[in-house]
């Protein structure tokens, strides 16, 4: 049976955090759907269509990596693709604390599916994708928290 993996997340934008996540997790699954969650009641920063476009650019189109958009419960996702784990990555307690209540009730609704954790490395603890936002809101250089990708003014607003 093959092993995949559910990295779901806002990713808006997606960060080198994450990138470091799915490349150390990779060894780890046959493969990664870095699944983008779709909430209409929450402002997106980036249309969707660009998150996708940057992941994939990031990956060089990787075959073991997907990348798809969905939406209601996460567990409910993992089902329909036949994903029996969900990775997350964690850089601090809080995080811990957070997702552990939520892999529990994921358990405890699928018992199936079980929630992988990885912690970041220590030059990625501090980066999240709300600071890496607000430094672009607000005229920042944001490179070096985000993938390179192609374009040099993608991140530009």
């Amino acid at each position: 049976m093959e092993r995949i993996a559910v990295f779901p997340g806002s990713f808006d934008p997606f960060t080198v955090g994450h990138q470091s996540i799915v490349e150390r997790a990779l060894p780890l699954f046959d493969k990664i759907i870095i699944a983008i969650g779709y909430n209409s009641e929450k402002k997106q920063f980036f249309p969707v269509e660009k998150r996708i476009q940057w992941i994939k650019e990031c990956f060089n189109n990787d075959p073991r990596i997907e990348v798809d958009v969905y939406g209601g419960l996460t567990v409910e996702y993992c089902k329909t693709k036949n994903a029996l784990f969900i990775l997350r990555g964690l850089r601090t307690a809080a995080d811990f604390e957070f997702e552990r209540a939520i892999a529990q009730t994921n358990k405890k609704m699928v018992y199936d599916i079980e929630s992988i954790f990885l912690l970041t490395t220590p030059e990625h603890t501090m980066i999240t994708s709300t600071i890496v936002r607000d430094i672009m809101r607000h005229g920042g250089d944001a490179s070096q928290f985000v993938p390179a990708v192609q374009d040099p003014d993608a991140y530009k607003l």
